[in-house]
């Protein structure tokens, strides 16, 4: 509320903070970028839903199996130790984004985002069930007759459909996905009963996952690009003069108007543009890109296609709304190389080496030897200077591993009562190690030993350096 004097009465004037967002009504429209669209998001959808079942090595391609802490990705596998390695992947990915959005803007929100695509999806099932965007419109706003409730009732069963199938495969990359199918199935159990065969946690997913694409794609659209996808927020840091995205050229369009195809506009001091709206019509977003640029927008170019082929009706040049960066529009001259790019460009060539190297040498079996702090510096027994340790080993390969633990020094060093240990595959075994060097034969208070732990089986080892503690000599 806010009150503006008039006289001497102020007047008093309510504000309304929160308008709900109107309802979108896309134009269904067809043209080049959305065949691209197509052609980009159909490979991708077939490549989710199909990983879960691809079997590697007798395990799913794709699996992030959270209840023995393994990730498994193709014929690899990531372990918690391997955090950093999945750190790097996200820093790639993210440099790869920012270089890309440089040369190209939000051409990933527009081509490849799962929202985009499954958005696309339920707009395609309610082009289906309801018609275009006329026929919606005039839907929404007729009275609830049998016609309607069939044709809402249809597009809310195929989105539930459609979002249940989401869900299941989501949760298929947790639980394998014929176990997790065979699990939804009712089967008669072991009392005799019908019943589920899965557990509680990953059916609550399923439905977890099922309600959020369902809300996402069929309610929610374009609020979760404006409003919640933190992407549109700083998207201004990367774009510069040079960077291409959809762009109305104003100095061709203006002044707008409507006009008969054979008519001499130009006469009339009109540009290219009719003012048919159709950009507005088509964009998910509901933004005029007419306008200028806005932080809405995520470059799908529905616009541009709308736009070519009302150009096309009136017999005008393609282009008036177009991929282009300011620079073109000013001087006709793109340019895609630059010191951004470059800079991008190398940092993710960088860590994508560093990254592959790092993954090259790194070894299935890991060692961690930790010093007993609760015991004395040392002990002695007999003639002997003992030192106790834990050995803690990481068996990281896919087959279980029988180890033996022995240590090096300067010195005659040896484990006391050494013993072969079993370990299975992704078990990180704690062995208790005691090490002991005649009292004669060791020199200094503090020296540096090896760990070492071997497979019997092949050799594998994995070794650690730490502290042996002795007496003082003075």
């Amino acid at each position: 509320m806010t009150d503006k004097p008039q006289g001497d009465k102020p007047e008093i004037r309510y504000v309304n903070l929160y308008e709900p967002e109107a309802k979108i009504y896309t134009r269904k429209i067809s043209g080049f970028y959305q065949r691209v669209r197509r052609y980009s998001g159909i490979p991708l959808v077939a490549l989710f839903v199909l990983l879960p079942w691809i079997s590697i090595n007798g395990r799913p391609a794709v699996w992030l199996d959270m209840a023995h802490q393994q990730f498994h990705f193709l014929s690899i596998t990531f372990w918690p130790q391997d955090l950093m390695l999945l750190a790097w992947l996200f820093i790639i990915a993210a440099y790869a984004l920012f270089t890309v959005s440089t040369v190209f803007g939000r051409v990933w929100c527009g081509f490849t985002c799962p929202q985009t695509i499954w958005t696309l999806i339920f707009i395609v099932l309610e082009d289906l069930c309801e018609g275009d965007r006329n026929k919606r419109i005039k839907l929404d706003k007729q009275s609830w007759n049998a016609e309607k409730i069939l044709r809402k009732s249809s597009k809310h069963f195929l989105w539930l459909l459609v979002a249940l199938f989401t869900g299941i495969t989501f949760v298929g990359y947790f639980v394998p996905a014929p176990e997790l199918v065979r699990g939804l199935l009712p089967s008669i159990q072991a009392d005799g009963n019908w019943g589920l065969t899965l557990g509680g946690w990953p059916i609550f997913f399923v439905v977890l996952c099922t309600g959020m694409t369902y809300l996402n794609a069929g309610w929610m659209r374009e609020q979760v690009c404006k409003y919640m996808c933190p992407y549109s927020r700083f998207q201004a840091a990367m774009y510069d003069k040079d960077t291409i995205y959809v762009q109305y050229d104003t100095a061709r369009g203006e002044q707008r108007g409507p006009r008969k195809p054979n008519e001499d506009y130009k006469a009339r001091g009109l540009g290219d543009c009719t003012d048919c709206y159709w950009c507005v019509q088509v964009c998910p977003v509901n933004i005029d890109i007419r306008n200028g640029t806005q932080w809405e927008c995520i470059n799908c170019g529905l616009c541009v296609d709308a736009c070519d082929s009302v150009m096309d009706k009136m017999g005008y040049a393609r282009g008036l709304v177009r991929f282009t960066s300011e620079t073109q529009l000013t001087t006709g001259k793109y340019r895609i190389i630059r010191p951004k790019t470059i800079a991008y460009a190398v940092a993710m060539l960088v860590m994508v080496v560093a990254f592959s190297y790092r993954l090259s040498i790194r070894e299935p079996l890991g060692v961690d030897v930790v010093r007993d702090r609760s015991a004395h510096l040392f002990r002695l027994d007999g003639d002997d200077i003992q030192n106790v340790y834990t050995v803690k080993i990481n068996n990281m390969d896919q087959q279980e591993h029988t180890f033996v633990v022995d240590v090096k020094g300067e010195f005659p060093f040896r484990v006391v009562n050494a013993r072969q240990v079993h370990v299975k595959s992704g078990e990180v075994y704690s062995l208790p190690v005691r090490v002991a060097v005649p009292k004669a034969q060791l020199k200094g208070e503090e020296n540096t030993i090896t760990i070492t732990a071997t497979s019997v089986e092949n050799g594998l080892s994995a070794s650690e350096d730490s502290t042996f503690m002795g007496p003082s000599h003075d």
